[in-house]
């Protein structure tokens, strides 16, 4: 009865990947396609714990699920993440979803901090996403879904090498679109308060100037997601900003 039900599910037999799915928002996505059915891929760098945390979870949900452990600030790592997250077959959506995030500025940015976050936030998505359409057979059908904020089409002088990394990753996008068309599907969801930092919880001032006066909630985020995954073909190279306004302030 379980695998019926599963059957039914618009995901069902789809394999997608998410990188750092292991907990937070990647969770919340994976967790999100799960119930509709796909296999899930969990990819982590140093959350072990939480990735099987995740996982188990998922089983409960009648999926399958793998962990495949990558530093994606190593490009080698990146260019061999997708082979080594073709367990279940071709992987047939990739989530670009790992990033770091670090408070620094113009002026505090070293050239260490600058190539870890290009590394992280656009590198790996781009090897990714090559891997991708390499893999993708030209009578397949392949979706790539980029986790933006929305600071990437509203530039700040905050999280200064961070914000320059997400604000690429929103060119390639649409450039990807262009490239990879009509095989393969490129959006991208702009993310604001999801949730509160893990290292600065509970910041009121976040939603002072969210249009919404409040946090996402994590069924928005899964409907936002789960509309990119399974919506129409014919949307391609779109930015969805699921931000309650804030790039509009």
């Amino acid at each position: 009865m379980q695998n019926q039900t599963i059957t039914n599910k618009p995901l069902s037999g789809k394999n997608i990947l998410i990188t750092g799915a292991a907990r937070r928002v990647g969770k919340i996505l994976a967790l999100a396609a799960a119930r509709s059915g796909a296999n899930l891929i969990i990819h982590h760098n140093n959350s072990p714990r939480f990735a099987i945390d995740t996982r188990e979870e998922i089983l409960a949900l009648g999926c399958k699920v793998n962990i495949v452990k990558a530093d994606l600030s190593d490009p080698n790592q990146a260019m061999e993440l997708l082979d080594k997250a073709s367990i279940f077959g071709r992987i047939d959506t990739l989530v670009n979803n790992a990033a770091i995030f670090e408070p620094v500025n113009i002026f505090t940015t070293t050239p260490e901090d600058w190539q870890r976050h290009l590394n992280i936030n656009l590198t790996a998505p781009f090897l990714l996403s090559q891997s991708l359409a390499r893999q993708t057979p030209s009578d397949g059908m392949a979706r790539i879904i980029n986790i933006l904020d929305w600071r990437a089409l509203r530039p700040g002088v905050d999280h200064f090498p961070y914000t320059i990394s997400k604000a690429a990753l929103a060119a390639m996008t649409q450039s990807l679109a262009l490239s990879l068309a009509p095989n393969i599907i490129v959006n991208a969801l702009a993310l604001g308060a999801i949730l509160p930092p893990s290292d600065q919880p509970g910041q009121p001032d976040i939603i002072r100037n969210v249009p919404a006066r409040r946090w996402s909630t994590p069924e928005e985020l899964s409907a936002a997601f789960l509309f990119l995954l399974t919506g129409p073909e014919y949307i391609t190279g779109e930015i969805i900003h699921l931000d309650g306004g804030r790039h509009l302030v």
